[in-house]
């Protein structure tokens, strides 16, 4: 059974897995597995952890940007089967409590089976099978504001054989990165078919679990999350019965550590965050947990203001990177996180800053700035900046609820605005930023920078998470790709951006595109765009994102985990300790 991702295929391949599921024994009774919005909080038992966190609320689809948090990796971790999880030292190995065996079968065509270990089942009774591969590399090729959909763009076909057990993915070039994906399975059978789509997975819960805790409450009100031992996973069961998520603010989360209400805490923290958990004492453990995720400003080149490269470069003379950076960290763990290349976040091991000290974004210089904007035709008059009779205006978003992007934009408003540069904020829900207003169609430099076709608000400057890690050249091609079926797209229509940033120049794409299919070392590649990637202007890093882990005397086995993943991969062995 082959697909090809097109509509036709695709329901072709799911109709065939079903049917080759029918010759196999039925699947165990279904088990439901209702989350509770408001329920009453279970007896607490000495086998159970609680941890502190600074949020509980919406959106956990691990897959989405906007989704981005401490609490989506977490329960993507104790909740959710990957082909391959990273080890201590960041390296993949194959997840053995939910895998076989996944190879390269074929050079050419590039083909990767996976054999999926035959008890493998989600908490309803259904089997973790091909369809699950199929549905989460369609959405990752089709839908916006992805988290590095690089890799699944470059499959072609997917066989499921075996009753859907194996599944054998053909890509069109060769690619390196190829154990970087399916992880975080979704149940497809519960999924593809649900309200709301793509858009609507994960939105408020889990509809079933692949891994070794499920959830027994969901309470936003409360801001809780209880998760039990999940009894039907087959394979090593939690050590303890239950895990306990709290959302409280900082000071709430050490009086909890110290009282031993909670065993552990991990939260984005600033200069007060780190001091009240250095007050704790030497009982209490500190760690700073970079986050693959790098809070950036990008000046998106579409609609009438930010197309013009000389425009776009006067803009980024006129902001103080610096100040965004000490507005966004506040003096926490990300302080010592500056984000000073395009593609490789600051944790990485042989971090090397590429920003070149001419770029206009080095530094704020209002000379070069007048320059630039001057030249592009703009005059400044009674302290803002025109031409033709129209104001410079821009649309600045940042996600609602979210910090630091909301603070970081706020501190840009403040500074454009007093460099003579008319700004309009808002703030949309993440979901709606990236999956609508970051993602409409776009005609460059053509239409009303301020209201699409749909009535939404078109965005010329984001504040946003911008994933990082991992393979570097998927993450380059994720972030700079134009996309790899861009010639399928239909003369005279608008282009749908192939990333947040809206980037696509033609002239990169070759050795985006070699560094990603192996035909060039990704450092290599990196050493000749870096530079042209500054000097476009539109992706501005400014520092990693990090959470502090503050860990004490009452739980055992709780570490900082694997670079960019954090502890929660570990949890099946965690233990309680002496209080």
């Amino acid at each position: 059974m082959r697909s090809r991702f097109s509509r036709a295929g695709l329901s072709l391949s799911l109709v065939l897995v079903a049917l080759v599921g029918c010759t196999n024994e039925p699947p165990p009774p279904v088990v439901t597995t209702p989350v509770a919005e408001s329920s009453p909080v279970p007896e607490e038992t000495k086998s159970q952890i609680a941890v502190g966190v600074d949020d509980i609320g919406g959106g956990y689809n691990p897959h989405n940007i906007a989704d981005a948090s401490t609490v989506t990796t977490a329960l993507s971790q104790l909740l959710l089967p990957s082909v391959f999880r990273p080890e201590d030292d960041g390296t993949l190995a194959l997840d053995e409590t939910l895998m076989v065996s996944a190879e390269v079968t074929s050079r050419s065509p590039f083909t990767v089976a996976y054999d999926i270990r035959p008890d493998a089942s989600w908490s309803d009774g259904a089997p973790i099978a091909a369809e699950d591969f199929i549905y989460l590399a369609d959405a990752m090729r089709s839908e916006p504001g992805v988290v590095q959909p690089a890799g699944y763009r470059l499959i072609e076909g997917i066989e499921s054989r075996e009753g859907g057990k194996r599944v054998e993915v053909t890509f069109g070039k060769s690619y390196s990165g190829w154990r970087t994906l399916f992880d975080n399975l979704l149940p497809a059978h519960l999924l593809k078919d649900a309200p709301g789509g793509w858009r609507g997975a994960l939105a408020d819960s889990f509809p079933a679990y692949g891994g070794p805790f499920s959830i027994k409450t969901l309470d936003k009100a409360r801001g809780e999350i209880i998760l039990e031992r999940n009894e039907r996973y087959w394979e090593k069961p939690a050590a303890v019965d239950r895990l306990v998520l709290r959302s409280a603010d900082q000071a709430g989360m050490a009086a909890a550590l110290r009282s031993g209400n909670d065993q552990f805490a991990i939260a984005r923290t600033n200069a007060t965050g780190l001091n009240l958990f250095g007050e704790l004492g030497q009982e209490i453990d500190l760690h700073r947990i970079a986050r693959p995720r790098v809070a950036s400003v990008l000046l998106r080149p579409v609609g009438t203001a930010l197309a013009d490269d000389q425009v776009r470069a006067g803009v980024a003379a006129l902001i103080d990177r610096s100040k965004l950076i000490e507005e966004g960290v506040d003096g926490g763990p990300s302080a010592t996180l500056r984000a000073d290349a395009q593609v490789t976040p600051p944790s990485a091991a042989g971090y090397t800053p590429t920003l070149p000290s001419d770029a206009p974004i080095a530094k704020t210089n209002s000379a070069e700035a007048e320059r630039l904007l001057t030249e592009a035709g703009y005059q400044r008059e009674a302290g803002t900046w025109s031409r033709d009779g129209k104001t410079l205006s821009v649309v600045l978003a940042a996600p609602q609820d979210q910090e630091p992007y909301t603070g970081i934009a706020q501190e840009l408003q403040r500074q454009l605005v007093a460099a003579g540069v008319e700004v309009r904020l808002v703030t949309p829900p993440a979901r709606e930023l990236f999956a609508s207003q970051l993602a409409m169609p776009v005609a460059s430099g053509q239409g009303d920078p301020t209201v699409n076709n749909t009535g939404n608000v078109g965005i010329d400057i984001a504040v946003v998470p911008q994933p990082t890690g991992g393979d570097p050249a998927s993450t380059l091609a994720s972030l700079f790709g134009c996309g790899l079926d861009r010639a399928e797209q239909a003369p005279d229509t608008p282009t749908v951006p192939a990333n947040p940033a809206a980037f696509c120049v033609e002239s990169l794409q070759p050795s985006i595109e070699a560094a990603l299919t192996g035909a060039a070392e990704p450092a290599e590649a990196l050493a000749e765009l870096e530079p042209e990637l500054w000097r476009q202007n539109v992706v501005i890093p400014l520092f990693q994102l990090a959470d502090t882990l503050a860990v004490g005397d009452g739980v055992i086995g709780v570490a900082s985990g694997p670079p960019l993943a954090g502890p929660f991969g570990a949890a099946v062995n965690w233990t309680r300790g002496a209080k």
